[in-house]
């Protein structure tokens, strides 16, 4: 089935950032190398995004050695772990695309219709960045950015010294993809699965 023309154009305003430059402190190794169902657990959140968009930015430490699959372009962050904000910021500023995906490589089961409905909500002109809601507090991860509007927000943020991904919702215009829409496609909620200890691997 040949794509038109015009969900070839949507489908080239969305990108990714996956954020892959973390110590592996809690977990004791490179956790992104571990296997999962026989892949890598980094492999498995970059192939759930790539079902979305084929615009990929990996961002990696400095001095990170990762090989990167097909198709994806590798950034370094030359300020390596002072923080997710600060690798987002450096994805952001590699990126040309209009809307965002932001996931990190620990996610396993990320669903693509969940993030696709994410990055479908920013069509409203009026907002920047939408979450997901949970029971608590929205998940911070995975969420989608209007480029323009977060890429000069985040350097803001980075330059008056924050470093959390927590300080961005409060400077963007966001809106919150409510729990009973996107669980109609991930009713396990694994998309807000993340990996920090070899305990969440089970």
């Amino acid at each position: 089935m040949t794509e038109s023309p015009s969900s070839a154009r949507a489908r080239a305003t969305v990108g990714a950032i996956v954020l892959a430059g973390g110590r592996s402190s809690r977990f004791g190794r490179d956790k992104l190398a571990e296997l999962v169902h026989g892949r890598p657990l980094l492999e498995l959140a970059i192939e759930a995004v790539r079902t979305v968009t084929d615009d990929i930015v990996l961002v990696i430490a400095s001095d990170g050695g990762r090989l990167a699959p097909r198709n994806v372009r590798v950034v370094r962050d030359e300020r390596r772990f002072e923080g997710p904000l600060v690798a987002l910021g450096a994805g952001l500023a590699a990126s040309t695309a209009d809307r965002i995906i932001v996931v990190a490589g620990d996610m396993p089961s990320l669903v693509p219709a969940v993030l696709r409905r994410m990055a479908d909500v920013l069509d409203d002109g009026h907002i920047d960045a939408v979450f997901l809601e949970t029971p608590d507090r929205p998940a911070l991860l995975p969420m989608v950015l209007r480029r323009t509007a977060a890429s000069p927000v985040a350097e803001r943020l980075i330059a008056a010294g924050m470093r959390r991904l927590g300080a961005l919702p409060d400077a963007l215009g966001t809106s919150l993809l409510a729990a009973a829409t996107w669980r109609l496609d991930d009713p396990e909620g694994g998309t807000l699965r993340d990996v920090d200890t070899e305990g969440d691997l089970a």
